[in-house]
């Protein structure tokens, strides 16, 4: 597997986390506080694709990593609970860095 589908998913992970944040800020503020109900809208919309990115990132990495039903099951559900995304983006990056392959070390030339 290349560096770049973990490289991606790692991304698209820490986005969506933040933007779930951000989201659940704006909807405090929005019901809680009766303001920002334009920004709210904004935003969710906003959360809403790149969320739809995150899960076919996640989808690829899970088909490369082969990973079972039950876990890429968690990772895509990972993105919808705030914070989660955090804590399960450094575990799958802990178990597919040995999955990643290393280039090959080309000889010197003279």
């Amino acid at each position: 597997m290349k560096r770049s589908v973990l490289t991606r998913y790692r991304v698209m992970a820490y986005i969506t986390a933040v933007m779930l944040l951000v989201l659940c800020t704006s909807m405090i503020f929005k019901y809680g506080f009766d303001k920002g109900a334009d920004a709210t809208l904004v935003i969710s919309q906003i959360h809403g694709v790149l969320f739809i990115i995150y899960l076919i990132f996640a989808f690829d990495l899970g088909q490369k990593a082969r990973w079972p039903f039950g876990r890429l099951l968690w990772v895509l559900v990972s993105g919808t609970i705030p914070t989660a995304a955090f804590f399960v983006e450094r575990k799958v990056a802990q178990d597919v860095e040995p999955l990643i392959e290393t280039p090959e070390a080309e000889p010197a030339q003279a």
